[in-house]
């Protein structure tokens, strides 16, 4: 198969050595990043705001207490960006919203400020499609500007895959970290919904948002999702499994569940022969590959799936009345057209298709765990291909939709390339084995990276 190497990507966790030995400085690292970013963010546009002065205070920080050998955590002194639906203290959260222009909240979200707090360097805020779902901004995709980055980690997305920065938050609802990462050659990891703390994000739909992590490498992305978690923790959820400083020990997956799903009629060939091609290296490897056409559980679980998933957008449209109703009523057609569209649609909802909603999701997830087991996760497409071209429409969603829906821990790994772009192999776990899947996520990396 033909791996995917991307030339851009800069990694905090492989500089650590040379931070931790005093041969490089956390500031001297802010200035290349700065540096990718006066270079490229003119044509790929994923900021909307730095923070360029707030940065350098926060590395000189980070500077000093490495020369102290005394790091404040494994995030000490690295640079981050914010997707802007997060609330940052002191810059704008501007939702991509003209309702919203200069809006600040005057304090950190949780997730930032678990990061402050570790010493990283949020660096600044980047680009979002309209709250996390409406109409798209100006990034371009770092690899052909004439694509999309995907949406509605846009920015996130963009800068990852740039260079510019190792690291960002974004968040998804249904496709809005992995989609993006498949689609600029970065690491996405979004983990079991509600291990990583929500509060101080924009919300969509309260039983769907992730918060998403971005990254160029497997152990920056690890590093970012435990610092968030083991030091803000998440109200009523267990902490992230295998948090640390580096990646679960890599794991050699015994077997594999390969899904299909109607994604599969949305494919060109090129991108079926590149998930074909890494089944097949992964079959050549030793790992077990079940699927529709060997076991009737499986074909039985996509019928399952697919019959319901539909559901997903219902369930989202009916928990964002609240707060679109009311900036609809504020603010008419400054909201977008899609917003408009959804809440319409949640007006037609009774409370008991929203419990019949959400039993028949319990239903599903309870079937999708039963098929796993005896499994280490399940594989399959992060994105129907390659980005798209134009930048209106971020892409399809149909790959991704099922484990938000389901709230699954789930990864895309950039380790495919279709006619020279990227494209990203998605790994899907069960609920609450998000470091079992990060190991196996590990084992895959190595062994097609």
């Amino acid at each position: 198969m033909k791996a995917w190497r991307n030339p851009n990507v800069v990694s905090f966790s492989h500089a650590l050595s040379d931070i931790t030995s005093g041969k490089r400085t956390p500031r001297e690292f802010l200035e290349r990043c700065l540096e990718v970013i006066a270079a490229r963010d003119k044509t790929v546009r994923a900021f909307v705001t730095l923070d360029a002065a707030g940065a350098r205070k926060a590395a000189d920080a980070a500077t000093k207490r490495y020369k102290a050998g005394k790091p404040l955590s494994p995030v000490d002194g690295m640079p981050i960006a914010i997707k802007d639906i997060i609330a940052t203290d002191g810059m704008p959260t501007q939702m991509n919203s003209p309702a919203f222009v200069g809006w600040q909240s005057g304090q950190d979200a949780a997730c930032v400020a678990a990061l402050r707090h570790g010493g990283a360097t949020i660096i600044g805020k980047t680009v979002t499609t309209e709250f996390a779902v409406g109409y798209s901004g100006p990034t371009t995709n770092p690899f052909d500007p004439e694509r999309t980055p995907g949406g509605s980690s846009s920015g996130s997305a963009a800068a990852v895959g740039a260079g510019m920065v190792p690291a960002a938050l974004g968040s998804q609802t249904q496709a809005s970290t992995l989609r993006p990462a498949s689609y600029c050659g970065a690491v996405g990891f979004k983990p079991t919904i509600g291990v990583l703390h929500t509060g101080g994000v924009h919300p969509l739909s309260a039983t769907c948002d992730h918060l998403g992590i971005l990254a160029g490498t497997l152990e920056d992305a690890w590093r970012v999702a435990s610092q968030i978690s083991l030091g803000v923790g998440s109200p009523g959820s267990a902490f992230l499994t295998g948090a640390g400083s580096a990646p679960p020990a890599a794991h050699k997956p015994r077997k594999l569940i390969r899904l299909y799903t109607r994604g599969w009629t949305e494919i060109d060939s090129d991108s079926g022969d590149a998930l074909d091609e890494s089944i097949a290296a992964l079959r050549k490897a030793g790992v077990e590959i079940a699927s529709r056409d060997s076991d009737g559980e499986v074909a039985k679980l996509e019928e399952v799936l697919d019959a319901g998933v539909d559901g997903a957008l219902a369930i989202v449209a009916y928990e964002m009345k609240w707060p679109y109703e009311d900036y609809i009523a504020r603010y008419g057609k400054i909201i977008g057209e899609r917003i408009h569209g959804l809440i319409e649609r949640a007006r037609g909802m009774s409370p008991a298709d929203y419990e019949n909603l959400l039993a028949n999701r319990q239903r599903v997830r309870k079937r999708m765990s039963e098929t796993a087991a005896g499994a280490d996760g399940f594989v399959t497409l992060a994105a129907s291909g390659p980005a798209i071209l134009g930048h209106a429409y971020t892409g399809s969603r149909t790959f991704l939709v099922y484990g938000s829906w389901l709230g699954l821990p789930a990864f895309s790994l950039p380790l495919m390339q279709v006619n020279g772009l990227p494209l990203g192999l998605q790994l899907i776990g069960t609920p609450g084995d998000d470091g079992k899947l990060c190991a196996v996520a590990h084992w895959i990396m190595k062994h097609l990276g």
